[in-house]
């Protein structure tokens, strides 16, 4: 064996005893545990119906909600953004994996040069060239390059559908929440009324001085009151259908949604009821873990890339074509030439530049198992989130529609002891201000429960059963 090539060979076997233990396999074992089941409670009842892989909002059978959630699908920036970073992660697969064919050139030289034998004779000399080089991957530093940017347009892939899935649940809980606030200024508009027709018969009473001067003022102080209520109201349903034209990709200024009222929704007769299933099942269906574990994987294999750097490379080469001092002559049989060469290349000192590259590797390792650890964490979480807000907007439901029902009674007989003379005109007033109240608590945690639902199937992967 010639004494260069053993020492080559000698130093390569050296590296790779060197990087054998340069980086440590990602523990598996430090994974949080999934849980058989969830801790949160399931509401009971029939389970929704599952529907179509990516459609779940068809569940409340709203065409207004499905017209904004396709508008946001077509015209969101997230989703435009993220669509674009696919894009370019699919671009970088494709170039890491043209490494793998020969790259082949051509090329055309004309010179001028000067010919020393027998006497200095001065001469033009054309060449034509076709070159031709393959590295051989024979450590494998081509592939897991290749393999690195596969899992990259996959992680890419899997945000892509986490930020779909995050703008579809956004559009939804803008939506319920702009229901809601439709609902509670009418709720306000009611009570508003109410208190102009009472102000009206109170100060045609204290014309004929039947009543005080400050049962009028009272009265005023109401409905002026009421009054700055209605127009909070309409100015945060102006700034929440703003921001859902943001969601949706369009102008504020073109923007519009009309009013309607909250029981004549086809999804208001009752929360339609998610199962949770296997906390398994969550991690198979959310995006943002499948896209962290991609990520993972990645940079496991850059790890790979880094210790490759340690073996030599082989890189075959060719070249042919023509040259002559006469471009008439170029392509005479006389004029060809051509080459072979196989150049293996090994790096024998960087000041620790390959071990730096290798360190760097793995703490993006590193990072990018802690990212996955803490994706699985969040997704556990957010479940269990969900089902504790929705167990518990039900008891408050519940306790609601008590209250509700208790403030109509007293409101009722506020009102007839105050026509009776029985009572004071602060008593009614007292009862009406509860009776309002307590409506548009009620109604908050009905529309709690909608918004929740939403953050359950987001939770959940976008989909369950």
């Amino acid at each position: 064996m010639p004494k260069k090539l053993s020492w080559t060979l000698s130093l390569s076997f050296a590296a790779l005893l060197l990087t054998s233990c340069a980086s440590a396999p990602v523990e598996k074992a430090a994974l949080p545990s999934t849980p058989a089941a969830f801790k949160g409670a399931a509401a009971e009842g029939p389970a929704a119906p599952v529907q179509q892989a990516g459609a779940w909002w068809l569940v409340f059978s709203d065409p207004v909600l499905n017209d904004l959630v396709g508008r946001a699908m077509g015209s969101n920036t997230d989703i435009q953004t993220a669509e674009a970073h696919l894009t370019q992660a699919k671009a970088l697969l494709k170039a890491a994996r043209s490494s793998f064919w020969p790259q082949a050139g051509v090329g055309f030289t004309a010179a001028r040069t000067t010919d020393q034998q027998p006497y200095p004779k001065a001469a033009n000399v054309d060449t034509l060239d076709l070159d031709l080089s393959y590295e051989a991957d024979i450590f494998g530093r081509l592939a897991k390059a290749s393999q690195a940017a596969k899992l990259d347009a996959r992680s890419a892939e899997d945000i892509l559908r986490d930020t779909q899935l995050l703008v579809q649940s956004r559009v939804a809980q803008s939506y319920f929440a702009l229901r809601a606030l439709d609902e509670d200024r009418a709720i306000v508009a009611e009570t508003l009324d109410a208190y102009r027709g009472s102000l009206k018969v109170t100060k045609s009473r204290f014309a004929n001085g039947d009543v005080a001067e400050l049962d009028v003022a009272r009265l005023e102080t109401e409905v002026s009151a009421t009054e700055a209520e209605a127009l909070a109201l309409d100015q945060q349903r102006a700034n929440l259908a703003n921001a859902l034209a943001v969601l949706v990709g369009e102008p504020a200024t073109t923007f519009d949604i009309k009013a309607a009222a909250w029981a004549s929704q086809p999804w208001a007769g009752a929360v339609p009821v998610i199962p949770a299933g296997i906390p398994s099942d969550v991690l198979k269906r959310r995006p943002d873990v499948l896209a962290a574990e991609a990520s993972m994987k990645a940079a496991e294999r850059r790890v790979g890339v880094a210790r490759a750097a340690w073996f030599p490379s082989l890189t075959l080469t060719g070249s042919g074509g023509h040259a002559s001092t006469d471009l008439d002559t170029l392509f005479d049989k006389g004029s060809q030439t051509w080459s072979l060469a196989a150049i293996l290349s090994q790096a024998v000192f960087d000041g620790g530049r390959r071990n730096a590259n290798i360190d760097y590797a793995k703490g993006g390792m590193d990072a990018a198992f802690a990212g996955y650890r803490q994706s699985v964490l969040v997704a556990f979480s957010d479940v269990e989130d969900q089902l504790s807000d929705l167990s518990y907007l039900r008891q408050q439901e519940a306790a609601e529609g008590r209250a509700v029902d208790a403030s109509d009674r007293a409101l009722r007989q506020a009102q007839s002891l105050y026509r009776n003379g029985s009572s004071s005109q602060l008593e009614m007033l007292d009862a009406q201000r509860q009776q309002l109240a307590v409506r548009r608590q009620a109604l908050r945690v009905r529309a709690a429960q909608y918004q929740s639902t939403v953050g359950l199937i987001r939770a959940l992967g976008g989909g369950w059963g």
